[in-house]
């Protein structure tokens, strides 16, 4: 099997169920920033302790199905399966409860934050302004394309999920100075 299709020669990419696109378009800028989203995830995933491991390569899937529903072609959406290919209502909620939980164990503080406290909290920070970038890009396509809102809401809730996951392995490191 060759990994190279020559079809993009022509500076277009296909979308999921048919049609092609400039590779320039803002609907690849965002899926470009969910491919980067799912790699810099897998970094934190790779320092991070059991259960947050799980929970990590379960985000970088369900940022698979992100990416389907937002580069499928508009005429085949009726095509797309909830929860394989197209983002649905309980995935978001999914990532309301997680940010609950995270923020139940360790509140979070009315400071700025500088990322770099540990090595782990640095890698979701990282990965945290990708999925922000991602979102963007994302809100810039719906302007041109078709984007469903559970797109835009789960960007939104994994940005803040990851926040939190960052600030709770960044731990004690994290505290600010005292102004005595």
């Amino acid at each position: 099997m060759r990994i190279y299709t020559k079809a993009g020669d022509d500076g277009t990419t296909g979308l999921f169920l048919g049609g092609r696109v400039r590779k320039s378009d803002a609907l690849m800028e965002a899926c470009g920033d969910l491919d980067e989203a799912v790699a810099v995830l897998g970094l934190a995933r790779s320092q991070a302790p059991s259960p947050l491991d799980e929970s990590l390569l379960a985000r970088q899937r369900e940022l698979f199905v992100v990416a389907a529903d937002l580069a499928t072609n508009p005429d085949h959406r009726d095509r797309l399966v909830p929860g394989v290919s197209l983002v649905t209502d309980e995935m978001v909620t999914e990532l309301e409860h997680l940010i609950d939980q995270a923020v139940a164990r360790r509140p979070l503080r009315p400071v700025f934050v500088v990322p770099g406290a540990t090595p782990l909290s640095a890698a979701l920070d990282h990965a945290r302004t990708v999925i922000r970038r991602a979102e963007r890009h994302s809100v810039a396509t719906a302007e041109l394309h078709p984007v469903s809102p559970d797109v835009l809401r789960y960007l939104n809730r994994l940005s803040d999920l990851v926040f939190v996951l960052a600030r709770e392995a960044a731990g004690d490191a994290e505290e600010p100075p005292s102004h005595e």
